[in-house]
């Protein structure tokens, strides 16, 4: 007995065209031709770029954002958005540095608690996105709003200069006499770890099939509202590692948020490939992200001859570059997959 296999009316499937099998392939080499050619340009422009001491700044310039772009990646890749991430790095700083220096916990307890509000942040975040169907854009800015309003009433609006030696040796110890910086460790196990649970976890790939087709992922028994929940509480719970690393960094804690962690974050995220509609892109391509970032701040540093009010400029006519063929790539994703 012979089987047959009717046409579905209306649908038909095509081979891709040679044309789209090339704009898939510059898509995925886009990041790599970028940071190879930034580099060249650089180097070429200043004789101190390519110095290995430089190339660590860089490495530890963007080892802060590696951590807060190993969660957002998790998020994004979901189709939703984390704001809170910055005013999170600031919370944790300082209720870590509260609790250290102001009530005199030892440690490790301020830094294990600052770390568990983080994550507790993350589940409500996800709660609101999920349970009550909040955007996760309305609601991840109202939790920047309460971290960041919790941040000031615990610290009264001062500096805490008084830090433990586990945060400072986390943000500004080295490793041996390598010279490379322990949280430029820290931030590399992070992204290696977040790499092997998206590439070889069921996890992994029902953060993608989330992110691809919600309805379809249902479909198929992936809880989706459960995916997003865990996506949003790793995200609250790396940008609770980049507080405290930051911490250790600058040798205080600060109340004020810096808004710069949010937009450089999106901005690496989204430079690497990762599409902010969802279910593309992943931890390789956080990796290239950050790394053009950094190679483009810290190259626009090393020209004296460009003017240092054009620096944002320069910066912002990249990110909007990048966002701009995100969207157009995102859409013709879009349209190829119906």
């Amino acid at each position: 007995m012979t089987t047959q296999t009717e046409a579905v009316p209306g649908r038909t499937t095509q081979a891709p065209s040679t044309t789209e099998i090339w704009l898939r392939r510059a898509r995925a080499l886009a990041p790599l031709w970028t940071l190879l050619a930034l580099g060249l340009f650089f180097s070429l422009a200043s004789d101190t770029f390519l110095r290995p001491i430089n190339l660590n700044n860089i490495l530890v310039q963007v080892s802060t954002l590696a951590l807060l772009g190993t969660g957002l990646t998790f998020v994004l890749l979901t189709g939703e958005i984390d704001l809170s991430i910055a005013a999170m790095v600031t919370f944790v700083g300082v209720v870590a540095a509260h609790l250290f220096a102001n009530l005199e916990i030892p440690e490790p307890w301020p830094t294990l608690i600052a770390l568990g509000a983080a994550t507790l942040l993350g589940l409500v975040n996800g709660i609101a996105t999920t349970k009550f169907r909040i955007p996760s854009f309305m609601a991840t800015l109202a939790m920047s709003l309460i971290a960041s309003g919790l941040a000031i009433w615990i610290s009264q609006g001062r500096i805490i200069f008084e830090i433990s030696e586990v945060s400072r040796f986390f943000g500004s110890g080295r490793v041996g006499d390598t010279g490379i910086r322990v949280l430029t460790v820290v931030a590399a196990s992070a992204l290696l770890v977040a790499f092997l649970v998206l590439r070889y976890t069921r996890f992994g790939r029902y953060v993608y099939m989330t992110g691809a087709n919600k309805s379809a992922a249902r479909l198929a028994g992936v809880n989706t509202d459960n995916i997003t929940i865990a996506a949003l509480v790793i995200c609250g719970f790396t940008a609770g590692l980049a507080g405290l690393v930051n911490v250790g960094r600058l040798g205080s804690a600060q109340p004020q948020v810096i808004n710069s962690f949010l937009i450089d974050a999106i901005g690496a995220v989204v430079l690497g490939g990762t599409a902010l509609t969802g279910g593309r892109g992943g931890i390789i391509q956080t990796v290239f992200g950050l790394l053009i970032y950094g190679t483009l701040r810290n190259g626009l540093d090393n020209i004296p001859q460009i003017d240092p009010f054009a620096k944002e400029f320069i910066t912002g006519v990249v990110l909007l570059f990048a966002l701009v063929v995100n969207v157009v790539f995102s859409g013709r994703s879009s349209r190829d997959r119906t």
